[in-house]
């Protein structure tokens, strides 16, 4: 894939919420991706939880958080924002997919060699299945 991408500025990544942008991965499938601040670093995840991996964590307008961690609002799920670990919730144990990015001259930069950086914002697909309901079958 293609070299070190700039993604945003770091001023652009929110200290209680996430940063939503796409990827395109090996395959040629278009991903979104979250950018996480912690402390002075950024951490990156594929936005899905999971616990259902169609569910999104950010759906457009930021993540919640709680006490450094993203939180799932469809099942009420946990994830620390530096390490992707669920500390709570139906998948509990579990890690959000992680990708590699880095830090300069005020920006941050997707350095992941499995991704290509496509542009802000979520994915156009059209058919939106998520739900706001905590609700599941």
């Amino acid at each position: 894939m293609a070299a070190t991408q700039r993604i945003t500025a770091l001023e652009n990544v929110p200290a209680e919420s996430t940063f939503l942008f796409r990827v395109v991965d090996e395959l040629g499938d278009e991903r979104e991706a979250i950018l996480v601040a912690t402390g002075d670093d950024v951490s990156c995840w594929l936005n899905y939880c999971q616990h259902f991996t169609h569910i999104n964590l950010d759906k457009g307008d930021g993540a919640p958080m709680r006490d450094g961690e993203v939180i799932c609002a469809n099942h009420g799920a946990y994830f620390a924002a530096d390490s992707g670990e669920c500390t709570f919730g139906p998948c509990e144990g579990a890690y959000l997919s992680a990708l590699d990015v880095t830090v300069s001259d005020g920006a941050v930069y997707l350095s992941d060699d499995e991704y290509e950086f496509v542009g802000p914002g979520p994915v156009d697909d059209g058919d939106d299945l998520t739900s706001t309901s905590n609700v599941e079958f």
